[in-house]
């Protein structure tokens, strides 16, 4: 097709507004970077964080994720005497992948940990990237502290958001899995479905019979639900002796 002006003024705007989202994402890179406390990193490390100020994950926007990680790992670190500037890195960087992982082939631990080895980040803070999802051994108690952090950062209320019809289904069907078994009392969901506590009739349901109704429930929730994470399963079995001093 003949180029004409309008198709020049076109290309003319896309190129000006490309360029103003690539000052966006170094100006939020650089912003991100300074906020975390982590300086010195590599200015192909800083475009890629940038990029995640446009990628969200549950509502949450994850370089709004990635510096709060980085903050809680500053914290978690100073409290355990562990290298606080390793952590806070990791943290930081740990889901660097994400800003790639849409036209990279590979888990986002694995392409954020690949792309920072190349750009001269630390081998242990690499291995932090790696090992935040448990895809490679986590090889220090700095690895530790990023996955604890992010999960910290990921699960807080408010974090995330969904909807909440699908909230009240995925509550209720929880309660229903449990509430289908004999001997069982009634059913709470916890914690954003993260938890179910099951309370069951003490003279139908022993104490070994309580171990494996956990086990049982555990199990038909792999099987029949889609979930994030994992969902703690407790079973009480309460049995109270009642007198009276007269």
């Amino acid at each position: 097709m003949p180029h004409t002006a309008d198709t020049d003024f076109i290309e003319k705007i896309v190129k000006k507004e490309a360029k103003e989202v690539d000052r966006v994402i170094v100006e939020a890179g650089e912003e991100a970077a300074f906020e975390a406390g982590v300086p010195g990193l590599h200015k192909e490390i800083i475009k890629k964080l940038g990029r995640l100020k446009f990628r969200t994950s549950y509502g949450q926007n994850q370089l709004a994720h990635a510096v709060e990680t980085a903050k809680l790992a500053t914290a978690l670190a100073a409290e355990l005497g562990a290298n606080v500037e390793l952590a806070k890195t990791g943290a930081l960087l740990h889901d660097l992948g994400k800003a790639m992982d849409h036209n990279i082939e590979g888990t986002h631990a694995g392409i954020g940990a690949e792309f920072a080895q190349r750009y001269g980040v630390h081998p242990l803070v690499v291995n932090m990237i790696a090992s935040h999802h448990h895809e490679v051994e986590q090889e220090t108690v700095e690895a530790v502290i990023v996955e604890s952090a992010d999960a910290i950062s990921g699960a807080r209320p408010g974090a995330r958001r969904e909807s909440l019809e699908q909230y009240i289904k995925r509550v209720r069907a929880l309660e229903e899995v449990a509430n289908t078994h004999p001997g069982v009392r009634e059913t709470y969901a916890l914690q954003a479905g993260r938890e179910i506590r099951i309370f069951v009739h003490p003279e139908e349901i022993d104490d070994l019979a309580s171990i494996r109704l956990a086990r049982d429930i555990s199990k038909q929730i792999e099987e029949t639900m889609q979930y994030p994470g994992q969902i703690k399963v407790t079973v009480i079995r309460e049995t109270r002796a009642t007198d009276y001093a007269k």
